[in-house]
């Protein structure tokens, strides 16, 4: 049976695996190759975390504080989007997309763990196996409807409007 809190852990190891990859890189293109699925992939797993798993969380949790935790999150993904926005304004390989590449994966990093500690072992005390794969299969056709980055929200939330409007 599909999990949703395996699927995240499936992307939090994509992630930190891809983002090693740029260490290796020695030209703007090979650093473009990587960082631009990297890019697509952080925003299209804010969206669906939002759209899919905190709502839930906000509704079900009971082991942490699901608000607390699902602001930070907003937080944490505002954080990356700008971060990747940024980036996007400067070519692969200079001083600028560094900088903007690190703080993306600076805040990233901090997201992952924060949400592994806190969001997702709540998610687990809270919820059945049952709920967590029906959430699995809207993850995976929302991962599928939005596999070209195509009507994916980038856009930043006010984490307090987002955790009333989800509560």
């Amino acid at each position: 049976m599909a999990d949703i809190i395996d699927l995240i852990y499936e992307d939090h190891d994509w992630f930190r695996r891809h983002f090693f990859y740029l260490d290796d890189a020695t030209t703007p293109e090979e650093l473009t190759a990587i960082w631009e699925p990297i890019a697509l992939r952080l925003d299209l797993h804010a969206d669906a975390e939002e759209r899919i798993f905190y709502p839930v969380l906000l509704k079900m949790g009971e082991a942490d504080d699901p608000h607390d935790e699902s602001e930070d999150a907003i937080e944490d993904h505002n954080a990356i989007r700008d971060a990747i926005r940024e980036a996007a304004r400067h070519p692969a390989g200079s001083p600028g997309w560094f900088d903007a590449v690190g703080q993306a994966r600076s805040e990233n990093g901090e997201h992952l763990d924060e949400e592994e500690r806190e969001a997702l072992p709540d998610f687990i005390k809270s919820t059945s196996s049952e709920l967590r794969h029906e959430l699995a299969m809207k993850w995976l056709r929302f991962y599928y409807a939005h596999r070209d980055g195509q009507g994916v929200d980038t856009t930043d939330k006010d984490p307090e409007e987002y955790v009333a409007g989800n509560s």
